[in-house]
């Protein structure tokens, strides 16, 4: 099972990916993708930064 650090990295990635997206959405005036992109980014962002951490050990 990865680590910590290597699920950081993942979602980071994907943030990158979703801030690719988003640019060339927002060029082209389509907003059913910047929402979906808002809602994948929120549900990013709630798994990297929850508290205890995606792999804590009890």
């Amino acid at each position: 099972m990865p680590g910590e650090k290597e699920l950081n990295v993942n979602l980071f990635e994907r943030l990158d990916l979703l801030d690719r997206l988003e640019r060339v959405a927002k060029k082209e005036n389509c907003e059913p993708v910047l929402q979906e992109i808002e809602f994948e980014r929120k549900l990013i962002e709630r798994k990297l930064y929850q508290n205890p951490p995606l792999n804590s050990e009890n």
